[in-house]
């Protein structure tokens, strides 16, 4: 049996103009997850990521953590299939098209072009998110015209990738550092849950945790979802 743990990245820094970049807890949250294996005895001998920075850069910050410890770290290796959903092209794209449709949608849409401040925005952000991300996983909605994969397609990506990090190696610990979306496919395929399952776990997954899973061959179960204590109180955060 060998182990796969999947992480999410750091704090990316939200509400800014490069988002894709880890803000400095989000870097102080990664080095928190390296110095907390190194303590645990948690050695992987494989490493992934997507080729996202806020992705690349939480992998460095544990490397860094086991570097100063004096603990040897894998090289990280960059699948392009555990990137996250383009978030941007929802909100931006997608929203707009299936407003008139979809009350949520519009709701939020409507909410977002009010809000004025950052707790305002933050909340019409997520919400607006939520709910076009359903309308995107439910498959009713046209993409053609948009820069916006299907849902399927962009899931079977993540999954594809996910099966390429399972090193057929007995007794490997494969670590894979990616965002939300990735960790709630991981999760739903775990557990053959519905597809919706994928996108309702996406929101619960805190920056920096780990989701455990044992696997043998094509078998991937879960052992543990979510996992933070590593992590004091003042470090955990969602976005």
């Amino acid at each position: 049996m060998s182990t796969l743990y999947v992480v999410r990245h750091g704090q990316a820094s939200f509400l800014t103009e490069d988002y894709d970049r880890l803000s400095p807890l989000g870097v102080e949250q990664a080095k928190a997850l390296g110095r907390a294996w190194v303590r645990e005895g948690i050695r992987p001998t494989h490493v992934f990521a997507g080729s996202l920075k806020r992705q690349q850069d939480s992998a460095a910050g544990v490397s860094d953590a086991f570097a100063e410890a004096g603990v040897a770290f894998p090289e990280c290796s960059t699948l392009l299939g555990l990137n996250e959903y383009p978030a941007e092209v929802l909100v931006e794209e997608f929203a707009p098209q299936i407003a008139d449709v979809e009350p949520e949608v519009g709701r939020w849409l409507g909410a977002l072009s009010k809000a004025v401040e950052g707790t305002e925005q933050y909340r019409a952000i997520h919400r607006l998110l939520e709910a076009t991300m359903t309308a995107w996983v439910s498959g009713a909605h046209d993409v053609a015209g948009l820069s916006l994969p299907t849902w399927q397609a962009f899931s079977g990506t993540v999954r594809d990738a996910l099966a390429r990090t399972r090193v057929a190696q007995s007794g490997a610990r494969v670590a894979v550092f990616t965002s939300g979306g990735p960790v709630g496919i991981a999760v739903q395929t775990a557990l053959d849950a519905p597809e919706q399952a994928a996108a309702a776990v996406n929101w619960r997954v805190h920056n920096a945790s780990v989701t455990q899973f044992t696997y043998s061959g094509p078998r991937l179960s879960l052992d543990s979802f979510n996992v933070v204590s590593h992590l004091s109180a003042d470090q955990l955060t969602y976005r």
